[in-house]
């Protein structure tokens, strides 16, 4: 009888287990809303339009490179949850990209879900993504085999490489104010090829992250621009635009950027380390992006 018993309680165990690894959601870093006919211009309009009607605030557009754009947006909830968050500021802004592809034109947004976990937010920001998905309809999650929560809150690319918690940290002032306006400069001036495509405050008034878009003044710097660092990892049918642009945090006194290593490999984590269309194409891409953005915002 007790045999049966210990039987009976051990396939309990596992039928619950199996249940609750069945039950766990694979997250993705990116959503497609739509695909099909238009205009880049025209899908553009109607997107910020449809978000700006949604409680959504346009902060700002970049235009890597010719048929493609990125919207970039932020809200109360965002820049709330940024404020209660570690490095939150990485978070307080959503992406919704516009590409043509072919003969179609593609519509695609970060998964703010994902973006949560991957930057250990304090709200897993499910309201956001219903408030995007109200705006620009359902869409399908894409980007990667998926993650769960628990391994994008621990995520780093393999051995040895960055997580969320090893940021670069570009630049130390005397206080936030001398921060913020060198990195204001810095941008403005665009003379490494770094420009502002964005500024989100942080409620609290001691953290601000900066978009920005890298554009590199000749090919000898290609490997710091997006152009060229996209032309090789972002190969797919559908396309990852809504990677772009980079972040720059101002935090206290502070400038930082999370490492190459960590923000590429969180947007692209399936991406092969050798082969075609993988890291080893970019190897440099880390050293030169921080490279760039150290220059920037040290004018």
């Amino acid at each position: 009888m007790r045999l049966l018993v210990k039987i009976g309680l051990t396939t309990v165990l596992l039928l619950s287990l199996f249940q609750a690894m069945a039950e766990e959601v694979l997250l993705k870093p990116f959503v497609l809303v739509y695909r099909g006919a238009g205009t880049v211009a025209e899908k553009t309009a109607a997107a910020e339009a449809a978000l700006t009607a949604h409680g959504f605030t346009v902060v700002g557009r970049y235009a890597p490179y010719p048929e493609a754009m990125v919207v970039v947006v932020t809200s109360d909830e965002l820049k709330a949850n940024a404020a209660a968050s570690a490095q939150g500021g990485f978070g307080a802004a959503q992406r919704v990209a516009v590409t043509r592809v072919g003969n179609e034109v593609q519509v695609s947004t970060t998964n703010p879900v994902y973006m949560a976990q991957a930057y250990r937010m304090k709200s897993d920001l499910q309201d956001v993504a219903r408030g995007l998905e109200a705006a620009l309809g359902h869409g399908e999650p894409f980007g990667a085999r998926g993650l769960t929560a628990a391994e994008l809150r621990r995520y780093h690319y393999m051995f040895g490489m960055e997580y969320f918690t090893d940021p670069s940290v570009l630049a130390t002032f005397g206080s936030h104010e001398e921060a913020m306006n060198a990195v204001e400069k810095g941008l403005a001036t665009n003379k490494v090829g770094v420009s502002r495509v964005y500024r989100v405050d942080v409620p609290g008034g001691n953290e601000t992250v900066f978009g920005v878009g890298m554009k590199a003044p000749s090919d000898a710097q290609k490997y710091m621009d997006d152009r060229f660092i996209m032309s090789e990892i972002d190969f797919r049918d559908v396309k990852s635009t809504a990677h772009l642009p980079y972040e720059v945090l101002v935090s206290g006194n502070k400038v930082y950027a999370l490492y190459a290593r960590f923000r590429i490999a969180i947007d692209f984590p399936d991406l092969a380390m050798v082969g075609a269309n993988s890291f080893v194409n970019i190897m440099k891409t880390p050293d030169a992006i921080e490279s760039a953005l150290r220059q920037a915002v040290n004018p």
